[in-house]
């Protein structure tokens, strides 16, 4: 097992051809594409959940470190890096409640509900949620 006949080389293990793979093949497709900024954006949401627990922790912690959490927040950077970090959530759900219907069968009456009509139903709860939370922030 393993030798090789006299006067050969060493015997090793056959391996398949893997040509070179470039570093931007995600670029040469838009489901590539996507795909890697889905992936990206999940950097995106974590940063909302941190931002989020620091305006939970300043306002408890009082008027004053609420008022320098507001000024912090006022950076130019900080409202940048907001900015982006809102388009790349609005790509991830999007791109998740897309994926919903094929995640998620759902049976009424023992038949199956239409694909679009699972993903009807996940943008309209979202818009409806969207449109609560805006109303009791904005009342």
């Amino acid at each position: 097992m393993g030798t090789a006949p006299a006067g050969a080389g060493p015997a090793y293990p056959a391996r398949a051809y893997r040509p070179p793979v470039s570093r931007l093949w995600w670029l040469r497709r838009r489901s590539y594409f996507l795909f890697m900024m889905r992936e990206l954006s999940s950097v995106f949401v974590a940063w909302f959940v941190v931002f989020l627990l620091m305006l939970v922790d300043a306002v408890s912690s009082g008027p004053v470190a609420y008022r320098e959490f507001l000024d912090w927040s006022a950076r130019p950077w900080v409202i940048a890096l907001d900015v982006i970090a809102s388009a790349f959530v609005l790509l991830h759900a999007v791109t998740w409640f897309n994926l919903a219907p094929k995640a998620m069968v759902v049976r009424l009456r023992g038949r199956a509900v239409p694909p679009r009509a699972v993903l009807a139903a996940h943008y309209v709860l979202w818009a409806t949620v969207s449109a609560v939370v805006a109303w009791v922030i904005w009342r």
